[in-house]
Order: C-alpha cells, then structure tokens, then sequence
C-alpha cells in the first residue's frame, strides 16, 4: 500500500508537495495518508475539513500518529475539527510571536532587509549591510541621470541601450524598480522599518502600511551609496514632477498633464494673464518654420480664456534667460554677499534643536510607560476603567508630541532644501567666470524656479534660491 507525508502550513495555495499529495490521492494512487500530527496536515481549519472530507469520499483516509485519529472513523472528523481548531490557534498563536519579535527588533532599530534583491547592497558574515562597489556605481548613475532630467523611462532605455544588467541578471529593466529606487532611504544609509504589514495569518497577504500600524526610522543604520544632499534633492524633483497638473478639465492635446525630459521650459514657463503654462509650438508661414511659446489656454481656446498673452520666438526667449545668468555673473560680488545673509536667516531659524530633543526624550518615556503599564496590567489584572483613562491619558500626549516632532522636523526640511539651493547658486557664481552664450537646459533646471511672461517685452525670472529678476525680451 503506497504511502505519503503531508507538511505543514497555514495555506494549501504554495504548498506544491501537498497539492501533488491530493492529486495522486484523487487519482487513486494512495490508500492511506500518514501524518504526525495534524498541525502538520494544515493549520487552517477549514482546509483541514475540506481535504479530509474530500479524501473521505475516495475512501481514504488521514491517520494522525500524535492524536491517534483516523478519519474513516465514526468519531474521526469532529476530533479533527476540535483539534483543527487547536492547530489553527497555535498557528495565530504563533505568528503574533514571531510578530511581536519583529516589533522589538525594529524598535531597536534593527534593521531587516532582503538583500538578494537588494542593488548596491548585500550582507556580510555578521548580517550587516555592506556595499556592493559595481552595483552602487549603477545606483549612482540613476540618481544622477534623474537630476539631468530624464525621466524614468528614459533612464530604463538607457540602462539597457547600454547593457547593464538589473540586480537579478536580467536586462529588461522595470519602471517601477527604478521609481522605487529613487524613493528608497536606504540608499542615504537610513531605514524606514515596517513600510508594509501582514493582514492575515492564514494567507499571509502584505498591504503597504498607511499609519495602520507604527514606523520607526534609524538614521546611519548602515553605510550609504548616494549623501543625504542628492537624496532630499531627488525628491524635490520628484514631487515637482509630480506637481506637474493638467491644466484643463479634459485632456489637452499639448499633454499639458505630462512631464517632460525635454525642454525645461516646459515645467517653468507659465503665462502671466492666465496662470497656465507656456508650451513649444513648430510655426510655418511661407515655407519658413518658426519655434515659438505660446500659452495653452490661447493654443486650445483663441481668447475665450486669455486675450493678451504674447506669443515668444524661442530664440528670443533662450536669449533673455542667458542674459539673466550674465547678470549674475557680472555682479556676482552683490549677489553672494545677498545669499550669504540668506544663509544666516535660515540659520538664525533654528534655534530650537534643544527643545525638540527634549521632546524626543519625553516621546521615549511615554513608550516605556506605556509598555510598562500594559504589561503590568496583564499581570495583575487592573480595573478597566482606570487601565483605559490611564491609556488615554498617555496616549493622548504622545500624539500630540508626535505632531509637534513632525511640524518641526518639516520645516527643518524646508529650511534645509532652501539652504540648499542658496548653495547651488553660491557656487555656480563663485565657479562662473565667464559670460555663458549657448542655452542650457541642465542649468535652467538646476537653478531656476518659475519664469511668468509679463508682457511681450518683459518677463520676471524666480531662482529656487529665493532671487528674482526681471528681464527684457530683446527683439530679434
């Protein structure tokens, strides 16, 4: 009589061995299935019964040495079903351990990443993060390429135009993975714990956590590809991206919704009537083409929307926009000395560092207290009624400390990107020692805010480090 092994787990759907066990069952090669133990067979109640049954109704039964059940007997499934039961609740059981131990971990932060599938990184003898020097150099020129401006199809095409391989070997790259890379803190050498959690034991599925369950952050967990500068930079970029709304109800032929690589005057142009962005129009009158930018409430409706307008030669317009560098460069001394004092007021603004890590002291006291009274309550067995107020109570302080922590560590993030941009523009001054003529789109991108079109002679320039200045349009 042919004889098989069943193993365990909380869910059939993975389990191959199993489900080949059930199908040389069903096809009549098996008389007798012997098991351990029924917590071997299945953890899940309900595939326990339906399996059982399901053999049952081939005449074949499931022997469980531990239990000493047989199902062909009279009494045999409701044993299974009470002790069905039992396993699955050892099974919960157990994941709420393993859970609880995971907590622990990340809340010491302990860091715990899959580094197989893990670019740039893998693990040493001890468990510790270390550097991978080829595929770093890899994650490097995403980032980088990012911050030129492409975008991330464009750097996909790249990558395999020019042969290199994802972290799996293969040559085809995703979109996704890159986003995600360019959104991953790892990289900056911080851990962001617990960015999804287990909803159900039993199936084991995975959600992205929403503030459902608690996040902790450990800054320096591990050594870093790309500084903390290129990382914050790159999400800047992204959120501008982002940012980038369609500018009419319905979807406009010009792709107004729609980021682009291209022309970085395309993001930063807008029209000074209307408010709607400018876009890049190829004109021919008399078989003589023309590169012209118009605004895209005039392209779509004529005048309905906005009347005056000006329509701007490109040339005329890339002109305008050197000139305004060549200013800056001219009497950069001025200038510098201007950014300088910017500095110092993004400085003078953060006075309160102290406080904030007072508060942080005080948001790790009320974590402990708060451990510590729930695990004193489950020992003792308090009434409920001051268990819940005292809860509350503590509770309701560690969010509001919480909230103060965010607001704070916000505007530090904003001060720090606008000093940032201070920077980059000290040190193109500082670097730039002669007058610019070609257009440059990387230079535009790099140091430019907005560009708002006045008038047909004027336009008003804003540089991400808070300058601005207003430039006429010279005629051709």
């Amino acid at each position: 009589m042919p004889l098989a092994y069943g193993i365990s787990g909380t869910s059939t759907k993975n389990r191959t061995g199993f489900n080949k066990l059930i199908e040389d069952c069903m096809a009549g090669k098996i008389d007798l299935v012997l098991t351990k133990s029924i917590s071997r067979f299945a953890r899940n109640t309900l595939d326990c019964i339906q399996y059982i049954r399901k053999l049952k109704e081939k005449n074949i039964g499931v022997f469980f040495e531990k239990e000493n059940v047989n199902t062909l007997d009279s009494t045999g499934e409701f044993l299974i079903t009470i002790l069905g039961s039992l396993a699955q609740e050892e099974s919960r059981s157990l994941s709420t351990n393993t859970r609880w131990g995971v907590v622990r971990r990340f809340e010491k932060g302990q860091v715990m990443v899959n580094h197989n599938k893990f670019l740039g990184y893998t693990k040493n003898e001890a468990g510790e993060l270390v550097i991978v020097p080829e595929e770093a150099e890899i994650v490097r020129l995403i980032f980088r390429l990012y911050l030129e401006g492409l975008s991330i199809t464009q750097i996909k095409k790249y990558l395999e135009e020019n042969g290199i391989k994802t972290v799996t070997g293969k040559n085809q790259w995703s979109t996704t993975t890159i986003n995600n890379m360019l959104s991953n803190e790892k990289y900056m050498g911080d851990a962001l714990l617990q960015k999804s959690y287990t909803v159900d034991y039993l199936t084991k599925k995975r959600v992205k956590n929403n503030g459902i369950v608690p996040q902790y952050y450990v800054e320096d967990s591990h050594p870093a590809i790309i500084s903390k500068d290129l990382f914050h930079r790159i999400q800047e970029e992204k959120a501008r991206r982002a940012n980038i709304k369609k500018t009419a109800e319905k979807r406009a032929k010009t792709d107004s919704g729609k980021y682009s690589s291209i022309y970085a005057l395309t993001e930063l142009l807008t029209c000074g009537e209307c408010g709607k962005p400018y876009r890049r129009v190829s004109w021919t009158a008399y078989s003589e083409k023309r590169i012209v930018w118009r605004c895209l409430n005039r392209l779509e409706y004529g005048k309905k929307h906005c009347q005056k307008s000006p329509t701007i030669d490109e040339e005329v317009l890339h002109r305008a926009i050197m000139d305004a560098f060549n200013s800056l460069i001219q009497d950069k001394e001025d200038f510098v000395d201007t950014l300088q004092s910017n500095i110092q007021l993004v400085m003078s603004n953060r006075a309160k560092r102290m406080d904030i890590a007072k508060i942080e002291e005080r948001i790790a006291e009320l974590k402990k207290e708060m451990i510590g009274f729930v695990e004193e309550n489950a020992r003792c067995g308090a009434d409920n009624t001051d268990f819940d107020e005292h809860y509350a109570k503590i509770s309701a302080e560690l969010k509001e400390l919480q909230e103060i922590k965010t607001q704070y560590t916000e505007q530090q993030a904003r001060q720090d990107s606008f000093q940032r941009r201070i920077e980059d523009m000290k040190k193109f001054l500082n670097t730039a020692d002669c007058k610019l003529s070609g257009f440059d789109n990387q230079l535009v991108r790099q140091l430019i805010q907005s560009i708002k079109v006045v008038s047909k002679d004027k336009i008003l320039i804003k540089f991400k480090s808070g300058l601005e200045m207003e430039q006429e349009l010279a005629k051709k």
